[in-house]
């Protein structure tokens, strides 16, 4: 009787341990997050770049923090259909005008710190800044982060929160400018 009441036991609950399984923990979901954020390439564009004895290098105690407030690129006339990066890797010009590396870190007043994480899931998804103003600009390849999965989307999220906030108002993008009339 008391083997066959254990059996019950262990039946009844066996799915439990499966159920919480498949929710990562916070912990789990932190590590998983800084995973792909360090192997997809976040890093290049969203942490400024500097010189280092090896050539550029990413600017760590600015890590994830967008283009650096006060730095700017002058305007370059480009071949139709060019675009270019600046060396500090946060800023680009093209035909669809003036983009800058927003700040990923928690910083509430300048960075993702107000950001939901549904507000950071659909800005992926569907390409719109805050998940719902106006469209992520190129570089930004959103277009293919969209296909990560919503635990992962979750997962980076979590870490970014975790992350330092850093305090850097990055430019607002810039339309390109309309061509001029002769």
């Amino acid at each position: 009787m008391a083997v066959a009441g254990l059996t019950l036991a262990l039946a009844a609950t066996a799915g439990c341990d499966r159920a919480e399984a498949t929710t990562p923990s916070t912990s789990d979901r932190v590590a998983r997050g800084k995973y792909i954020v360090n192997t997809a390439g976040c890093n290049d564009c969203h942490t400024p770049w500097k010189m280092g004895e090896k050539g550029p290098e990413p600017d760590m105690a600015r890590f994830l923090s967008g283009h650096p407030e006060k730095l700017r690129m002058p305007k370059v006339d480009l071949p139709p259909g060019h675009w270019m990066g600046a060396p500090y890797m946060t800023e680009f010009q093209g035909p669809w005008g003036k983009t800058y590396a927003m700040n990923l870190t928690p910083d509430v007043n300048t960075g993702i710190g107000i950001w939901t994480e549904d507000m950071f899931i659909r800005a992926i998804r569907e390409g719109r800044h805050m998940g719902q103003s106006r469209p992520i600009m190129p570089p930004m390849p959103w277009t293919v982060y969209r296909n990560l999965t919503d635990e992962d989307l979750k997962s980076v999220y979590a870490f970014l929160r975790t992350i330092p906030a850093i305090h850097n108002r990055v430019p607002e993008y810039e339309p390109p400018c309309e061509p001029e009339e002769k």
